[in-house]
């Protein structure tokens, strides 16, 4: 969208998680990007009747992270680059199919755009991090219930309507005999996803807005570069959906901890 010298403007979007959460649009031009400009929208939007103030807010425009983090935390709220925004990339497809089109200042040339991932380099994983061995696995949508029931570390990413309790899911089970430690530790990151990185031979695991490690191997040849490309593609095929389970053995029948993840890829711009 443009302003009325054709400049093109900026929107800033707050959202609750949920598709029935509280919302907020303001439009900026681009000489009113910076962090004070923002931090006197929060304080208004935080001074409001009714408004209650949330512990830490999550944002996935890395580039702004300086902007964004500087303005949440003048506001005591703890500033998460995190690419678990889903309820936020929902609203922005809806808004880039529905809303914007119809702006009279819409230019169709800047449109269909998409913002790019920023990833940093692969990293080695700080050995708190590391298991003992993994594997690819499949699990049914009802094997989650312990993320939601508290008896495990982990998180969950929103399930898109219509999957079955009987849904096969992709994922990767991680086991290690410290498999509680090893639990708590991830659990400190941001996780948003795992890659079967099939050019290095190996899974990255993906947190924040730009941060990968690498976390695991497997000897390269025909037979396993096939199970990871065929991983990849369940992945794919069930919209970016899967999960990262820590388990103390193949043979446990419950998981210390246990992370539902969604790669919905780039977000509409």
């Amino acid at each position: 969208m443009l302003d009325e010298r054709g400049k093109r403007v900026w929107e800033l979007l707050i959202c609750e998680p949920g598709p029935r959460g509280w919302r907020h649009v303001q439009v900026f031009p681009n000489n009113k990007i910076n962090s004070g400009e923002l931090g006197r929208v929060l304080q208004a939007l935080l001074t409001a009747p009714g408004a209650r103030k949330p512990e830490r807010a999550r944002f996935f425009r890395g580039q702004m992270q300086t902007i964004i983090s500087r303005a949440l935390a003048d506001q005591d709220i703890v500033p998460l680059p995190s690419r678990r925004c889903y309820t936020l990339y929902d609203w922005l497809a809806q808004r880039a199919k529905e809303v914007y089109p119809a702006h009279p200042r819409f230019s169709p040339l800047k449109a269909g755009t998409r913002l790019r991932s920023d990833w940093g380099p692969v990293a080695e994983l700080p050995p708190a991090l590391r298991g003992e061995a993994w594997s690819f696995v499949q699990l049914p949508m009802d094997e989650y219930e312990d993320v939601d029931a508290g008896r495990a570390f982990g998180s969950r990413a929103p399930v898109p309507e219509g999957t079955g309790q009987d849904t096969l899911v992709p994922g990767v089970a991680v086991y290690s005999r410290r498999a509680g430690p090893l639990a708590a530790w991830t659990a400190g990151l941001e996780l948003c996803g795992v890659v079967a990185d099939t050019e290095r031979a190996g899974l990255v695991l993906q947190a924040g807005v730009s941060q990968q490690w690498r976390y695991g191997r497997y000897g390269r040849s025909e037979e396993t570069s096939a199970e990871a490309e065929a991983w990849q593609a369940a992945k794919a095929d069930a919209g970016g959906l899967h999960f990262l389970a820590i388990m103390a053995s193949a043979d446990a029948e419950t998981c210390s901890g246990l992370w539902i993840l969604c790669d919905p890829g780039d977000p509409a711009a």
